[in-house]
């Protein structure tokens, strides 16, 4: 019988190993651990340690930072599942009081509410949650640095305030609302607000020499929502499956599809980057790949969970050490030795079980004007429209029951797509947002708007 580890070429492996080798020595981490994620199952995992004789493994716990948001954000999600907030609401009308009610949901969620980056003085990563009992106390008395949605501005205090709102729709702390509404769902049993043993201890390492200082490990108080949790390789794998195709018992796919899709304005540099910011998910295009997730850091940890959605493919890596290992590239290197070593196999393809007549005679191309068009039938029911060659204006469209169909993507997303026919059953044109797509160019004997010439088509002598 094999094992999920023996799934993996050992090729690939060594790649793997040597990787997360030369990261660690390179990065100078007293230890890291990271793990591979395919087709929703850890198939790998590895660690590289300084203490000689004993490496973590993917059960030990590092501080995660940052990705506790995304933890985060899957709460605020449910709730807007459910119906008790939308996510344009104002932050007003669910918790106010607060001095930053103009904000949005969504824009607290993309980092657009314009909120400032970190609450005031003393540093809260490294000082006790006590000293910010309030949120008055993380948000200080100037909570808006800038414009509500106008820029991405990336903000810690926003992500205080939407776990003290997922406290006031529950009536239950954030720590205890996570755990029974995520954690435990999902076997999340590593995942806690304070560290289990065993875990690793942080550390900073001197910049010029090879020693060592040991890191404060703060309860972090009202900032918890923005980064308190610990947490383990082997969760992380386990989350990470998760966030690429959703659970029904957590939050749905589309759900979760909705928080990888940027919905935050990108800054210059970002576009420059390839970055962008989604809901409770960083959004990046990186050597020609797509890849979702999210980072963390905190005194003494680093932290990275990257999901390449297209290759069926995430790698989590963690490090006890401040800073000097950028363990997001780790992590998607990670992503692309699998990717490109062994990759993604394809389904089998399979012709539908059945096929809507009337749909299937809208197949084929189509003229927006002279540019032409091809119409797809889709498996799941629905239809895509975009250029026959090229780029363009490109979309899916899901089927409303009635001959209709409602743009999921692109630039047509939301835009009813509908077949007009004429009075004897054929079909004149396609009706899509007002645009007219039609069987030849400038069809004669369809409705083009503002007609046709005449004359027709014609050379020059």
């Amino acid at each position: 019988m094999t094992t999920p580890q023996d799934e993996l070429l050992p090729g690939t492996r060594r790649a793997l190993l040597h990787r997360i080798a030369v990261a660690q020595s390179a990065g100078r981490a007293p230890s890291l651990v990271a793990a591979v994620v395919r087709g929703g199952e850890m198939v790998w995992t590895g660690a590289r340690t300084s203490v000689e004789g004993h490496a973590p493994d993917a059960n030990v716990q590092y501080r995660i930072g940052s990705i506790t948001k995304t933890f985060t954000a899957v709460l605020v999600m449910r709730l807007r599942d459910e119906g008790l907030l939308d996510l344009v609401d104002p932050l007003e009308k669910h918790l106010p009081g607060t001095g930053a009610g103009e904000a949005t949901i969504a824009e607290l969620l993309a980092h657009t509410g314009g909120l400032a980056a970190e609450s005031p003085a003393p540093w809260w990563e490294r000082t006790p949650g006590s000293l910010r009992p309030e949120l008055a106390d993380v948000l200080g008395e100037r909570p808006l640095l800038h414009p509500v949605g106008r820029r991405h501005h990336y903000s810690n205090p926003g992500y205080s305030v939407l776990g003290a709102l997922v406290e006031e729709l529950r009536g239950a702390p954030w720590e205890d609302v996570l755990r029974r509404e995520v954690l435990q769902p999902l076997g999340l049993e590593r995942t806690s607000g304070h560290p289990q043993a065993p875990h690793a201890g942080g550390w900073a390492v001197h910049p010029w020499a090879d020693v060592l200082l040991p890191e404060p490990t703060e309860d972090l108080g009202r900032m918890a929502p923005a980064g308190q949790l610990w947490s383990t390789a082997g969760d992380l794998a386990r989350f990470a499956a998760f966030l690429a195709k959703g659970d029904d018992r957590v939050l749905s796919a589309a759900s979760v599809a909705e928080m990888r899709t940027p919905a935050a304005p990108a800054e210059t540099e970002d576009v420059a980057a390839g970055s962008a910011y989604g809901l409770g998910m960083q959004v990046q295009y990186r050597d020609g790949r797509l890849l979702v997730g999210h980072g963390g850091s905190l005194p003494g940890f680093l932290a990275s969970l990257t999901i390449g959605v297209a290759d069926d493919l995430a790698a989590v890596v963690l490090a006890n050490c401040t800073s000097g290992l950028l363990v997001s590239a780790v992590a998607a290197d990670l992503v692309q030795i699998v990717a490109e070593a062994e990759p993604r196999i394809p389904e089998p393809w399979r012709p539908l079980p059945e096929v809507d007549r009337s749909v299937l005679e809208l197949a084929g191309p189509w003229y927006w004007g002279t540019a032409p068009y091809a119409l797809r039938l889709s498996v799941d029911g629905g239809v895509s429209l975009g250029p026959l060659v090229g780029i363009g204006r490109r979309s899916r469209f899901k089927s409303n029951g009635d001959g209709t169909w409602t743009g999921l993507d692109g630039y047509f997303a939301g835009e009813l797509l509908r077949a007009v026919r004429r009075p004897n059953g054929a079909v004149d044109h396609l009706d899509l947002g007002s645009f007219v797509f039609v069987r030849q160019p400038y069809d004669e004997g369809a409705s083009v708007p503002g007609g046709v010439d005449p004359e027709g088509w014609r050379g020059i002598k």
